[in-house]
């Protein structure tokens, strides 16, 4: 892992961390509860400096952060028991419930917070989507031997239904087949006048590790083209011309999308002192164009860029309120297709293994919005961000959303003259303790088993310079 990965990694998780417990933070404050701590990172303290009652701190191990409360014994373990005399009306575990309430669901807004603003500050800089997306999903073209072939779909089809849903746009589209690696889609359209239906067996392919549906449905004619070539390197003394339409790789068909170029990458990077043949489309013409990778700043390349070509792009500046609405639609989404896909988990459709990534699955992922740019950083930032403040809002103790639980629970109990005793309330801690504990070990261990003991290459970021 290099140390670009790494400190993107904590900036990224650590940002995320930091804001949720800032949430915490500023709405104790608001409601006069004592802060005792709050700590950029855990571990030993660095530096710092105490105001009032607060001692701010930066920490020594730098994954985020958490905010000590007077009253609140919950992160007694990271830094041990106030031994400090509180005043009563400065007590967090003695203020009125909805008071700790708030407290504890101002954490999980920041982050959904954040997940909003930021899409909407890049959308009101600089907003480049795909035309189509919001367009009715008309097939413009079908991928060769693809699952959208095998079950008949033409050009000029236009998808009336898909798995239920209707009049589907081509976001709605590419969303449903993304999440059903593998399943049947009941899918119906209209063509020529007449409506017809199909089962569409979506296919799965490989992705960072992970499994999405494939079906071969295209809004345009997209072709993978050759954008520049660099003089002097393999592809410039093979022949590359930019404008070709790279279509085989080895004599296999690749997908004229994003994932036709990772599939190229991959093979590039594969090809160690051995030459590739590249069968690219040049005007009405077809040419085959064989050379041998070699090493540049320390990768196999050929020594080329591509791009796709023949898709319509809107490139524009967003108002606020259409940014705020644009960032709204973009969370809504991301949150129904992980419900989805955790929906498929439950139900035998879909592994953990490929679903549920930890640390260290993030890690790599950071690693790969790293090179591809400030705005991927900031996008995964979002969603990073979106991600904790939905999962600390399960009823889990521990967790901000366990509190809550046994806030209302305690309401609810007391409302039949029942007490819920310090006891329970410690033993559910420790049982939410242990299920978070396993969870971590499975979403490590999972992590690992993908990227370390795979036996095969893991697949390849974003295209580059090839």
């Amino acid at each position: 892992m290099s140390l670009i990965t790494i400190i993107a990694f904590i900036l990224i998780l650590g940002s995320a961390v930091v804001l949720h417990e800032f949430g915490h933070f500023i709405v104790a404050k608001l409601f006069k509860i004592r802060v005792e701590t709050f700590s950029v990172g855990f571990g030993p303290r660095l530096f710092g400096k105490k105001w009032g009652h607060t001692d701010y701190r930066v920490s020594a191990i730098p994954l985020g952060g958490y905010v000590k409360l007077g009253g609140d014994e919950s992160n007694a373990p990271i830094e041990g028991a106030s031994a400090e005399d509180i005043p009563p009306d400065e007590m967090f575990n003695l203020r009125p419930r909805w008071q700790r309430i708030s407290v504890a669901l101002a954490g999980p807004i920041m982050n959904i917070l954040t997940a909003l603003a930021i899409p909407a500050a890049m959308a009101m800089l600089h907003h480049e989507v795909p035309e189509y997306l919001d367009k009715p999903a008309l097939v413009k073209a079908i991928e060769p031997n693809s699952p959208a072939e095998d079950a008949g779909l033409q050009p000029g089809d236009l998808i009336l239904k898909v798995d239920g849903r209707t009049d589907p746009q081509w976001r709605d589209l590419e969303d449903t087949i993304a999440v059903n690696p593998d399943q049947d889609l009941p899918l119906t359209f209209k063509r020529d006048g007449e409506t017809k239906q199909v089962t569409l067996r979506v296919r799965s392919r490989a992705f960072d590790q992970e499994k999405i549906g494939y079906a071969g449905l295209k809004a345009n004619d997209e072709r993978i083209t050759v954008r520049d070539v660099t003089a002097g390197e393999p592809a410039d003394k093979a022949g590359l011309k930019p404008g070709d339409n790279i279509v085989a790789v080895n004599g296999t068909r690749v997908e004229q999308s994003e994932f036709g170029q990772i599939e190229i990458i991959n093979t590039i990077r594969q090809s160690i002192d051995k030459p590739l043949t590249l069968t690219v489309r040049r005007g009405d013409s077809s040419v085959d164009i064989q050379a041998t990778p070699r090493m540049n700043d320390g990768e196999l390349r050929l020594g080329f860029t591509q791009t796709i070509t023949g898709r319509e792009m809107i490139n524009r500046r967003l108002s606020l309120f259409a940014a705020l609405r644009y960032s709204v639609d973009e969370n809504i989404r991301i949150i129904q297709l992980t419900r989805t896909a955790l929906a498929q988990v439950f139900v035998g459709k879909r592994s953990a293994r490929t679903t549920l990534t930890g640390p260290v699955g993030i890690a790599q992922i950071v690693g790969q919005a790293a090179q591809e740019g400030p705005s991927q950083v900031f996008r995964l930032t979002a969603l990073l961000s979106l991600n904790l403040g939905i999962f600390n809002l399960l009823p889990i103790p521990v967790l901000d959303g366990g509190l809550i639980f046994m806030l209302f629970l305690e309401s609810l109990l007391g409302f039949f003259g029942l007490p819920l005793s310090l006891r329970i309330k410690e033993r559910m801690m420790q049982v939410g303790l242990v299920m978070l504990m396993l969870l971590m070990g499975f979403v490590i261990f999972n992590d690992i088993s993908k990227s370390w003991l795979r036996s095969s290459p893991a697949p390849i970021e974003q295209p580059a310079n090839r």
